[in-house]
């Protein structure tokens, strides 16, 4: 009778040590993962004269205590990455894209450069990005309307050229702040940017755009700044 009773104890105990192995495993695969998508955008940095990433981003170290990484609470996955004004140059790793638990990311104020990356469209938890004060170029990606939680985008102070990509802003729905100023950008205002009804801040201001400041621009009610100087927009607003 005694046995019959150990008999479903020692079941559950080994379903729950099965469990537990199994979570431990994958929490490590992912660990792994978001390390070594790190140290891959370690390697695309050429220069690191603060020596903050060479001394600090080591395997010697937990991932989670890396200069300018957070990790969450709950899976120990990176959450967040912010690098601004560090003084670091080069370029971004397309591995950065593997960072799928993040949600915050600040490169501001570096010498980044180079066009951006494919793979960060695969950040889709991501709700800021700030890489303004850099030197990326070439167009503004349209795969930059794949954010649906993104709230905060700056690309202001980069050398990005050519038009706004016109459904950039479909994808968009709960953008608060947008920054594209001092640019090469030319082209009109895309119409899908009047969409995003939570938008309060929006500078565009000193690039080559053109055009007719369209009546939509009333659609944004909660708009409390639109800087739009040194362009070529006509019309205003009321």
């Amino acid at each position: 009778m005694g046995n019959t009773r150990f008999i479903p104890a020692l079941i559950v105990a080994l379903l729950l040590l099965k469990f537990v192995v199994s979570f431990s495993i994958k929490t490590t695969t992912n660990i792994s993962t978001d390390q070594s998508a790190l140290l891959a955008l370690k390697a695309h940095i050429i220069n690191d004269s603060r020596n903050l990433l060479t001394t600090n981003w080591s395997i010697a170290f937990s991932v989670c205590k890396w200069i300018g990484v957070t990790c969450g609470s709950r899976h120990q996955r990176v959450i967040a990455l912010d690098l601004s004004n560090m003084n670091l140059s080069g370029t971004v790793s397309p591995h950065i894209g593997n960072l799928s638990f993040l949600t915050w990311l600040n490169m501001k104020n570096n010498n980044f450069h180079g066009p951006l990356p494919a793979q960060l469209a695969n950040l889709h938890r991501v709700k800021y990005i700030q890489l303004s004060f850099n030197g990326f170029y070439g167009e503004i990606p349209s795969w930059f309307g794949s954010f649906p939680k993104l709230q905060y985008l700056s690309l202001s102070h980069n050398n990005f050229t050519g038009e706004i990509p016109a459904d950039m802003f479909e994808g968009l729905p709960r953008l608060q702040v947008l920054y594209l100023a001092k640019d090469g950008l030319s082209g009109k205002i895309p119409m899908s940017l009047f969409k995003c009804k939570e938008l309060q801040d929006i500078s565009l201001a000193n690039n080559k755009l053109e055009g007719i400041l369209p009546e939509e621009i009333k659609n944004l009610t909660m708009l409390r700044t639109l800087q739009l100087h040194n362009n070529l927009i006509e019309g205003k607003t009321k």
